[in-house]
């Protein structure tokens, strides 16, 4: 049996879906159980739980055999941060161990380091996650990500509408910062295979698509796509933080904010070697065809 953390959200029903037509059984994490019905008819087995209740938790890895955690959160208070992803994922830990898991992989993001944990809260609790996770005991595997593409959900659909209907699409700073995106059906690929390939057993593997593209190029890429001409305009990071303090209030899932911002100032965010490529050497989406199919 494979635990799942996170499979509601955009990625975990990929990786979910992903494990599923592999013919792995497959116990998804709910908080809400009516909530589910898509993993429930993919013949998920079903726990209603949350990361910040650990009795939830136990009854969750009881007779797991591998656990896949995806649980984050982009928005909310540095203590949100903490209660939720550092110390849910070492409550987590500690009862997978009590209850033998054999296996645990984590989704970290890739921009994660030492050097950035204190930048904003986001990397800082996905640096405590992977710390957790390599002093656990645990063959363990961690997966950091880019700019995750789909079609139905993520970044991507946001992207999407503001070049179809902005008469201006507004690119932070220079837009000269580099991102690598990747495929969401290809980062469903990547754990579905990590559960058991014994080659990635102790791996910290950075994954991206097989393109590298700046800012600038992503946006002109994604408005041929689409078949629009409407023009950029590139503003000062001032200004799209004092936008981003306005969003940041409205209610749902804001896909700009000061965090993100700070982020995409903090460098690019690609892949920095290629052991992901070495170990499980996948055929991955190209940029083009990414945005093809998400037009």
């Amino acid at each position: 049996m494979i635990l799942v953390t996170g499979g509601t959200g955009f990625v975990g029903g990929h990786v979910v879906t992903a494990l599923r037509h592999a013919g792995k059984p497959v116990r998804c994490l709910v908080r809400d159980g009516r909530r589910a019905g898509a993993l429930e008819r993919l013949g998920c087995e079903l726990t209603e739980g949350d990361m910040t209740e650990p009795a939830t938790l136990r009854r969750a890895v009881d007779g797991a055999e591998s656990v896949v955690h995806l649980v984050a959160i982009r928005q909310g208070k540095r203590s949100e941060f903490e209660h939720v992803m550092s110390r849910g994922t070492q409550d987590l830990l500690d009862e997978a161990r009590r209850a033998g898991v054999r296996r645990f992989v984590l989704m970290s993001a890739l921009g994660t380091s030492e050097k950035t944990k204190d930048v904003v809260p986001y990397y800082g609790a996905k640096w405590d996650m992977e710390q957790a996770v390599r002093n656990s005991g645990l063959e363990h595997v961690i997966f950091r990500p880019s700019f995750v593409f789909g079609s139905d959900g993520g970044i991507l659909p946001t992207f999407r509408k503001l070049a179809k209907l902005a008469p201006v699409t507004a690119i932070p700073g220079s837009g000269e910062q580099r991102i690598q995106p990747i495929w969401v059906d290809d980062v469903a690929s990547y754990f579905t295979r990590a559960v058991e390939d014994e080659a990635a057993t102790g791996g910290l593997f950075e994954v991206g698509g097989p393109d590298i593209v700046s800012w600038n190029e992503l946006w002109h890429r994604l408005k041929h796509a689409l078949g629009v001409r409407r023009p950029s305009l590139h503003v000062p990071m001032a200004l799209m933080r004092a936008g981003a303090l306005v969003t940041e209030r409205l209610p749902g899932d804001i896909p700009l904010t000061r965090d993100l911002l700070t982020m995409m100032e903090a460098g690019d965010n690609v892949v920095t070697n290629d052991d992901a490529a070495t170990t499980f050497a996948l055929d991955l989406v190209p940029l083009d065809e990414q945005l093809r199919r998400g037009a």
